[in-house]
């Protein structure tokens, strides 16, 4: 299995946009890209393993003194779909769409986001090894421990075996 790990990270400060990126061989192959926003919304029972990268992320965030995410619906719909078209290869693995991602959130929660971030990650992996994946990647890292409050998380599986995860974080 081929096992890299990609990250990709697209700034918005104001007008201008900056491009950074990097890849190395790892054990998870993942890739974030993280905007600034205005817009947000409310929580969602997940189970299984999105509730699984939740209770990691947020083992994680409470470690270094960060407040735990809360998971919000609208973005866990929307890194579903994410998941499922990326393992039903209607778009490649990468962040194609996180800006039509943040304003359907938008539009559906009706709120003001000062913040936006995406983890995306492929492989058959536990909840926890996806997570470490990320947290080994100064990217995905940043992320993790960012200024957020509200996170959206999906997984898809393709027909292949091949598992695809999205994690959309948002700051309200």
């Amino acid at each position: 299995m081929k096992r890299y790990l990609c990250f990709f990270k697209l700034l918005l400060p104001a007008l201008a946009i900056a491009t950074v990126g990097a890849c190395q061989k790892r054990t998870v192959t993942t890739t974030s890209v993280t905007r600034n926003y205005n817009k947000a919304g409310d929580g969602v029972s997940l189970n299984g393993m999105e509730n699984s990268i939740l209770f990691y992320v947020n083992k994680h965030r409470k470690k270094i003194g960060k407040s735990e995410l809360r998971m919000l619906d609208a973005a866990s719909t929307q890194a579903t779909v994410h998941s499922r078209n990326m393992a039903q290869k209607k778009t490649p693995f990468s962040h194609d769409g996180f800006e039509t991602r943040v304003a359907t959130i938008t539009k559906q929660t009706a709120s003001a986001y000062n913040g936006a971030a995406e983890n995306v990650a492929y492989g058959e992996m536990t909840a926890e090894e996806v997570v470490d994946g990320w947290l080994h990647s100064p990217g995905h890292k940043k992320n993790i421990e960012g200024n957020y409050n509200l996170t959206g998380i999906g997984v898809a599986k393709a027909k292949d075996g091949t598992v695809y995860y999205t994690q959309i974080f948002l700051r309200k």
